[in-house]
């Protein structure tokens, strides 16, 4: 695998870890429109040593799909160490700790936001997945990053705290999604929370939350003072937004996506999955994108509803060419 150093840059910007959403075929259309590194979907310490099929399609990757980092999530310091041996193996050199999933299957289990609980624990997995890297490739330089939230629960945003005791420990960059775990993705991201953390650090601070376009972006870079952005949910609805922000830092308008870019986009998705993911789950998966990329098209709801039950891969570009002559909803 090519392993270039991590783009950390207001300029660059990354696809976030989704899990369902960031696998090898759509990060290498995000890759194509300007995404300058990516994480790959949240990958079990646990299941890689367990021999399962849906842990080991998380790390499918190719020679394109670079720079990238292999997100874990666990509790045991000592799987997390292995984990990382085992990925370092297989070519990875840049690791992430997942301490903000707020989900309860993963919650219950102790790994993901509960982490943030247990702040040792946290230091101390930290340090070890950090030992393993290093050893694991004495002759690179393996980067160990943690994605945060602000707790578990309101109102202290106990990330502060923690921030600096990760980076004792030996962490390379935080990313961090301002809401607490109990929010869900409800509400509003608190930003004032990352230029906190940001005066707190000495490492690069990534930021993620309420990024639903290129103009959103770039107002957390100037509010924040983050070094870069981490796009998801944005990145679902319209995979050029990587581009677009570069043209806002430019001083350039951002553009709008029209009927034919958006059918452009559907194709090219559906391309990529049948060379990269030639299985059923890849129309299962065009089934959920081609109804975010219509929705910013003006009466693109009966097609949206009908993809919804797409059988073929010629239903899919039929609703591409159907999308090519919509146009763009009015703002309101």
């Amino acid at each position: 695998m090519d392993t270039p150093d991590l783009p950390f840059s207001p300029s660059a910007p990354w696809l976030a870890p989704m899990a369902g959403f960031s696998d090898l075929p759509f990060r290498m259309l995000c890759r194509e429109n300007g995404c300058a590194a990516a994480v790959t979907e949240m990958i079990s310490a646990k299941g890689l040593f367990f021999g399962s099929p849906g842990t080991s399609r998380l790390v499918v990757t190719c020679p394109g799909d670079a720079p990238l980092v292999a997100q874990l999530f666990g509790s045991e310091p000592d799987i997390l160490a292995r984990a990382v041996a085992w990925l370092a193996a297989r070519g990875f050199h840049h690791f992430d700790l997942n301490a903000g999933c707020p989900v309860p299957k993963v919650a219950k289990s102790g790994a993901g936001a509960a982490l943030l609980d247990e702040p040792g624990l946290l230091a101390t997995i930290v340090r070890a997945m950090v030992a393993a890297a290093r050893k694991a490739l004495p002759d690179a330089s393996p980067m160990v990053g943690v994605k945060l939230r602000l707790g578990v629960r309101p109102p202290k945003p106990v990330c502060l705290e923690i921030g600096p005791r990760l980076v004792e420990a030996g962490a390379s960059w935080l990313t961090l999604h301002p809401r607490f775990a109990t929010q869900g993705y409800s509400g509003r991201s608190d930003w004032s929370a990352i230029a906190r953390l940001v005066r707190l650090v000495p490492v690069p601070v990534m930021a993620s939350g309420d990024l639903w376009t290129a103009t959103d972006g770039a107002a957390c870079l100037t509010r924040t003072g983050a070094t870069g952005v981490m796009f998801a949910r944005g990145a679902l609805a319209d995979p050029r937004i990587f581009s677009r922000l570069k043209d806002v830092l430019a001083g350039r308008p951002a553009s709008v996506s029209n009927g034919q870019d958006m059918a452009a986009l559907i194709r090219r998705h559906a391309e990529l999955i049948r060379a990269l993911d030639p299985s059923p789950r890849g129309l299962l998966k065009m089934r959920t994108a081609v109804p975010r990329y219509l929705k910013g098209l003006e009466g693109s709801r009966a097609l949206r509803a009908r993809m919804c039950g797409c059988r073929s891969w010629d239903d899919v570009e039929a609703a591409a060419e159907e999308a090519s002559r919509l146009s763009p909803a009015a703002r309101t």
